[in-house]
């Protein structure tokens, strides 16, 4: 591997690591010489173990981001210098009649506890006088509305405005934040869409690539992201997604 695009020696913490583009965005990382925290409200053992059997160096920990200040202690003298804020929930119903419930906890996960998990690990870096690297999970959704997902809608505009604001302040610092915005991926979060024989024929029917996307082909981008080749990108919202975009 280049030593532009390599991550030996560094410590990574993903999260939402247990299955789809978490893992595999773990996995990309593992291969690229990273330790890597896999973090999940449900065990990421799976992710552990494929990495372990790579030959690669990984741990699993219980992280409910459900409490949005879950990871205020976790970077405490871990030394880790790359952070992925993966974990993610989706609601689903018609903007008039969407709940408060539904609205706080898809915000609560996908916003506010991305936003204070950044915070506990760039107060660490910066404690420390280190650079490192910070990928959000954007959306196509960071940029358009959607049907019938309004909290995750505006939780990934969010996204995409806290992504710039906090490479507005720590660029000068050493800190990369970034974020990848998925297109169509297979995974649960999508599963409603592609049992929707109308909904799945109408989503391939605008793709370039003309198929949905996998996890793996998002862990690409994020090793970029995380990696001396991507120092000068900062504040960039990067689609993975098949050409959806363009069309």
């Amino acid at each position: 591997m280049s030593p532009s695009f390599s991550l030996a020696g560094r410590k990574a913490l993903v999260t939402g690591a247990n299955t789809g583009i978490g893992q595999a965005i773990a996995l990309a990382l593992a291969a690229a010489g990273a330790e890597v925290t896999c973090a999940g409200r449900r065990s990421c053992l799976e992710t552990v173990a494929i990495i372990e059997a790579a030959g690669g160096k990984a741990f699993s920990l219980t992280l409910d981001l459900a409490d949005p200040m879950a990871a205020r202690d976790v970077f405490a003298g871990t030394g880790h210098s790359i952070l992925v804020n993966n974990a993610g929930i989706i609601r689903r119903g018609d903007s008039a009649d969407f709940t408060e419930a539904d609205w706080d906890a898809v915000m609560d996960v996908n916003l506010k506890a991305l936003f204070f998990t950044t915070q506990a690990f760039a107060r660490e870096l910066l404690a420390r006088g280190d650079g490192g690297a910070v990928v959000n999970i954007a959306s196509m959704l960071s940029f358009q509305g959607g049907i019938r997902v309004p909290s995750y809608t505006a939780a990934k505009h969010g996204v995409a405005g806290i992504t710039k604001i906090l490479a507005n302040e720590w660029a000068a610092k050493g800190i990369n934040v970034n974020a990848i915005a998925p297109g169509y991926i297979a995974t649960n979060n999508t599963k409603a869409l592609r049992d929707d024989p109308d909904r799945s024929a109408a989503i391939l029917d605008r793709i370039p690539a003309g198929h949905w996307g996998a996890p793996e082909d998002i862990a690409g981008t994020a090793v970029f992201l995380c990696s001396p080749a991507a120092r000068y990108v900062h504040g960039a919202v990067i689609p993975v997604d098949g050409g959806w975009l363009a069309r």
